[in-house]
């Protein structure tokens, strides 16, 4: 006599011990949700995405910024160790503003309405420390010019990302092109004095 089937068994909470793999479903779901919808997208989507709950979304991140914020964070981490590893030039800083830009359009506009926040104040004071070091030894190398000063390169960043992400995509190479050739004239040795 066959037995009946049976069903599958529930699904355990693992409680606490999942949070951290959550986080980063999470994370990674949100580079995916914004990147094709952008800030607009439903932030429940980005739960549907990673497959947890509502409430695991809400206690990870309470808002879109917190989301966006904890992206950046992961990005700036990264930036900061090939930093102290002496790894990045100012080239590398800019085509990693411009990949960046390119696929994280939502997570820019989310950024930029939270500016004053001081959570996104707490990621632009370290991003100016790896600037800070990444300048002095590019100075130090010869490679640019004393005039150049921290927040030069800062806003040169946000600059160059924010129009990349405004770009066509079939234009962003020759636009990148373009914007990093200008930048590099204008930070190159001996472009800050004064003519004759």
């Amino acid at each position: 006599m066959p037995l009946p089937p049976q069903s599958a068994p529930p699904r355990t909470n693992r409680g606490p011990a999942a949070g951290p793999e959550n986080r980063r479903a999470l994370i990674a779901a949100a580079r995916e949700i914004y990147a094709d919808d952008g800030p607009d997208a439903p932030f429940s989507a980005v739960a549907k995405r990673a497959g947890v709950g509502q409430g695991s979304l809400y206690r990870h991140f309470p808002d879109r910024t917190a989301l966006a914020i904890a992206v950046y964070e992961e990005n700036l981490a990264e930036l900061e160790a090939y930093a102290r590893a002496g790894r990045i030039t100012l080239d590398d800083l800019f085509t990693r503003a411009i990949t960046h830009a390119a696929s994280s359009m939502g997570f820019i506009a989310l950024i930029e309405s939270g500016r004053h926040d001081p959570r996104v104040e707490a990621l632009g004071a370290r991003f100016l420390e790896v600037v800070e070091r990444l300048l002095e030894r590019e100075q130090a190398a010869g490679r640019l010019g004393e005039h150049v000063e921290p927040k030069d390169i800062t806003i040169s960043t946000g600059m160059l990302a924010t129009e990349i992400s405004r770009t066509d995509p079939d234009q962003r190479d020759a636009v990148a092109s373009r914007i990093l050739t200008i930048l590099h004239n204008a930070f190159a040795p001996g472009a800050g004095q004064a003519g004759p």
